[in-house]
């Protein structure tokens, strides 16, 4: 109810007839729920996102092996972005690290969406590329 009354008082257009206040409100009252199931709902998707990742068990601690190559990996692909053009290693932080969207990595880029994107697939790529030759100096040595 609260919610409605603050509505009400933001709206930016003014009542004109004082007659269909009844109508009005019933709308307003109905938008207002809607949203408020909306915003539940997303609350409960989100707690439920962190629920089951809770849940998950820890195979690191389980198995020294899985900590082992778990942390191999990890060097490989720390190696490998040292190796990318610092550009593409911003682009793929951005991505996968802060879990930024491409609209968001566009706008602090100062490029187009669509930019992003080739830009991400051809920083990928590379970073593929990197992660290749890594393991093949790895093998030989």
């Amino acid at each position: 109810m609260q919610d409605i009354a603050v509505a009400a008082v933001r709206q930016s257009a003014a009542l004109q007839n004082i007659e269909r206040i009844a109508p009005w409100l019933y709308r307003l009252a109905v938008r207002q729920s809607l949203l408020h199931r909306r915003r539940l709902g997303r609350l409960r998707r989100l707690h439920q996102r962190y629920a089951d990742r809770s849940e998950q068990p820890d195979l690191n601690a389980a198995d020294p092996l899985i900590w082992l190559m778990t942390d191999e990996v990890r060097d490989c692909v720390r190696q490998a972005m040292h190796r990318l053009n610092p550009r593409d290693a911003e682009l793929l932080m951005l991505k996968y690290s802060e879990n930024w969207n491409y609209g968001q990595i566009a706008q602090h880029v100062g490029i187009s969406h669509s930019a992003v994107e080739s830009r991400l697939h051809r920083a990928r790529q590379r970073l593929r590329l990197e992660l290749t030759t890594l393991n093949s100096i790895e093998v030989t040595s």
